[in-house]
């Protein structure tokens, strides 16, 4: 089944532009970026939102502009708006369970803790894609929030664009359904 929308989670605003937890956010731009999709401010979507070519399919781009524990309520209206079902949509994000520079296909699971994640869940179920793009995880659990809104050093901004890099290329095969076969490939050792 292919794939018909693609949501880069972040936080709007300059102050999180850089953060590790704007990882979403980093390969969604990239992705439009690169595939000559304009994106645009949507209000009736929550987001900055585009639409274009990736391969042989079409599909749509949504960077939602609401904060990253409430994700879901823009997820939401531009799925229910296009008839979109979860399984066909893709959702980038950061994950501190993986090493920067990782990336890691999955369907459907639980949010592991991810607050924009958890929001898209409640309100659509858990059964769509995740791309999920290691930023790693502070020495001390309860650092956590603070450590996904700082920005990342320098060698580990690297290896998450290295990683958003690794996703960018396997993007057709995402978009067109060949998920084992893109899985194969993102989840080999380097």
């Amino acid at each position: 089944m292919s794939v018909l929308l693609i949501v880069g989670l972040g936080n709007p605003g300059a102050q999180y532009e850089e953060t590790r937890h704007n990882a979403g956010f980093w390969f969604a731009r990239e992705l439009a970026r690169r595939h000559d999709i304009p994106l645009r401010n949507e209000s009736r979507f929550l987001g900055e939102t585009g639409r274009g070519r990736i391969g042989a399919h079409e599909v749509r781009l949504l960077l939602p502009q609401t904060f990253m524990n409430r994700s879901g309520a823009a997820v939401a209206a531009l799925a229910g708006f296009f008839r979109i079902p979860p399984p066909q949509i893709l959702v980038a994000y950061d994950e501190i369970d993986l090493p920067p520079g990782t990336v890691r296909l999955k369907v459907g699971g639980g949010h592991g803790g991810h607050n924009g994640v958890r929001d898209i869940v409640r309100h659509l179920g858990a059964d769509f894609l995740r791309l999920r793009l290691g930023v790693g995880r502070p020495a001390v659990a309860e650092e956590v929030v603070g450590y996904v809104l700082r920005k990342p050093p320098a060698e580990e901004r690297n290896a998450i664009e290295a990683a958003i890099g690794r996703a960018l290329e396997e993007a057709p095969l995402i978009v067109g359904g060949e998920l084992q076969a893109a899985m194969n490939r993102l989840h080999a050792p380097e």
